[in-house]
């Protein structure tokens, strides 16, 4: 990943963190909680009764396919003594070892089972490994107490060969995959031999390899049809990592994946439950985010070729903010995942706005204002990206266009860095968008040059400019302006029709070295600021009328343009 593709994270976890130290704080201040009268426990845990007719009938509308009541069966558990990443994991499990328990043991008869809220415990049935019974707790409800949750596989492994009881089925369909491969197992692999069972060992073994090679599979599968797909759509994909194997994090995830079902299918003990498992969740986080920033990276190349085949340069600048935006959206996605997916509470750091949000605000100040300076340029197209601007005291070309700032090349190669917000009240002149570049200048002609002569030289270059192919042709100005102190100024007004500062520069030259080449051709001879002292003859007689009129000085003009235009084109030709 990139240097920006790393600072968005770990911004995000800053962020976070601020958030996480506000909500302490938050805590902290606040004023003490005032008393306040107990409430009264939930009807449906009320009571031993209320509480055995919640589970037993959760359980038995999820037999019949409805997974949602699972809710309801876990609440009647007590797993505060579970750890948080895996309580839910081992709740379910728990749920159907103390069901598959009560249907080894006897038929329950709700009648039987005390309907009275007050009372300490209730015994459902006592066992050599351990006991299974109800317990009011604090708040008043009855709930399966936690030792009761903890000796549940101790008690089912001791009387899971026993058969149902007369008139309940057998069938192990809608058992989780813990109990169906425990079932399944031989006798010999049910042996402890080293902290858990032999088929568990096999089992986790057989998990990994498998896992391993769905990574494989996947990368090498992933790999060939990215190098198909590179083919067919072009781009400069040598900004993303890896080469072909872009997509390499798929597999990560997929494997990850894979564990993550396998580990949840054996049953491991809480312990290695919970290392295991929130490894394995990391692992599948993590990648998944890898993958999304790889997957954003070739969206974004793809995006780029197909907004550098239009004209229009706006889609230019919008393909890195797109792609910004959707590394964003990834990363706070990511946190949101891996701390759900670890059992990490952020709504106590969302809460803790409340004592940060005037810190948050001012903090954001600026930073919401860049947005703004950023979506005004976008929606007013002040400029785009290669653009050549003037903006107060800074010239260049605009390199890039981000959220925050904006990039200029100056001409002497220095980058300069500048808040959009800026743009939102500048004064901010797009030489870029030019349609046309003026260039104006007066050609000084000796005094000695006969008027015919410079009518030539005007009209050749006239001439010059009609043939130019980067010339406007409509609106130009060449004439004799002016009798100077040293020579005679002739005014070149003219617009040159070119996309760049580099094409103007060329075309610029080639102008005025025909310029150069149509003057020798008249001999007309360009002056420089001299003083000339010049002494009157008294015998001296003005020449007699008798020069060519001035309509064939201008036919010799654009007869020598046209010449020296022809010289240039072979000569552009040659090269």
């Amino acid at each position: 990943m990139t240097g920006t593709t790393y600072r968005i994270p770990i911004l995000l976890t800053f962020f976070l963190a601020f958030l996480s130290l506000a909500a302490v704080a938050a805590e902290t201040l606040a004023e003490p909680p005032q008393a306040s009268a107990p409430k009264a426990p939930p009807a449906h845990l009320a009571s031993p009764r209320e509480t055995l007719r919640t589970f037993l009938s959760a359980m038995n509308d999820i037999k019949r396919g409805d997974a949602k009541r699972i809710e309801d069966a876990l609440e009647t558990l007590d797993l505060s003594q579970i750890s948080a990443p895996v309580r839910r994991e081992i709740g379910e499990k728990r749920a159907w070892m103390l069901l598959e328990i009560m249907d080894r043991t006897r038929k329950v008869n709700l009648k039987r089972v005390p309907k009275r809220p007050d009372g300490s415990e209730w015994i459902f049935a006592r066992y050599d490994d351990g006991i299974i019974r109800l317990r009011r707790q604090e708040d008043g409800r009855w709930l399966f107490d936690a030792s009761t949750i903890e000796q549940l596989p101790t008690v089912y492994e001791r009387i899971a060969s026993r058969a149902p009881v007369k008139g309940l089925n057998d069938n192990a369909d809608y058992l989780p995959w813990e109990i169906r491969l425990q079932r399944m197992m031989p006798e010999a692999l049910r042996h402890k031999t080293f902290l858990l069972e032999n088929w568990r060992w096999v089992t986790l073994l057989l998990v990994i390899v498998l896992g391993v090679l769905a990574d494989w599979v996947v990368s090498r599968t992933l790999r060939y049809f990215m190098r198909r797909w590179m083919r067919r759509n072009p781009g400069d994909y040598a900004a993303v990592e890896d080469g072909e194997n872009r997509l390499r994090p798929l597999g990560m995830v997929v494997m990850a994946g894979i564990w993550w079902a396998g580990i949840n299918a054996i049953g491991l003990p809480e312990l290695a439950l919970l290392i295991l498992l929130v490894a394995v969740k990391t692992l599948a986080s993590l990648a998944a985010v890898w993958a999304a920033y790889r997957v954003v990276d070739i969206f974004a190349v793809w995006l780029r070729a197909r907004a550098a085949a239009t004209e229009n340069k706006v889609d230019d600048v919008l393909v890195p903010l797109i792609t910004r935006s959707l590394k964003i959206f990834v990363t706070v996605i990511g946190l949101v995942f891996i701390a759900d997916n670890l059992n990490i509470d952020i709504t106590g750091l969302l809460a803790g706005l409340g004592l940060g949000g005037l810190a948050f605000a001012l903090a954001a100040k600026d930073m919401v204002q860049n947005l703004f300076g950023s979506v005004t340029v976008l929606l007013d197209r002040t400029f785009t990206v290669g653009d050549w601007i003037v903006l107060d005291d800074v010239e260049g070309t605009v390199e890039h266009m981000g959220f925050r700032s904006t990039r200029i090349r100056t001409f002497y190669n220095s980058l300069v860095t500048i808040p959009n917000s800026r743009f939102i009240t500048a004064k901010v002149d797009n030489m870029g968008a030019r349609r046309y570049r003026r260039y104006k200048a007066h050609f000084g002609l000796t005094y000695d040059t006969p008027p015919e002569r410079v009518e030539a030289f005007c009209e050749a270059l006239r001439e010059l400019v009609r043939e130019h192919p980067y010339m406007r042709k409509d609106y130009f100005h060449i004439y004799l302006n002016d009798l100077g102190d040293s020579a005679l100024s002739v005014l070149i007004y003219v617009f040159w029709k070119t996309p760049d500062w580099t094409t103007e520069l060329r075309e610029r030259h080639r102008f005025l070295l025909d310029c150069l080449r149509v003057a020798r051709e008249l001999g007309v001879e360009f002056a420089f600021p001299t003083q000339t002292l010049y002494l009157r003859n008294e015998d001296y007689e003005p020449p007699q009328p008798g020069q060519p009129p001035l309509s064939e000085a201008a036919d010799r003009g654009r007869e020598a343009a046209r010449r020296v235009v022809e010289q240039t084109r072979q000569a552009l030709r040659t090269e």
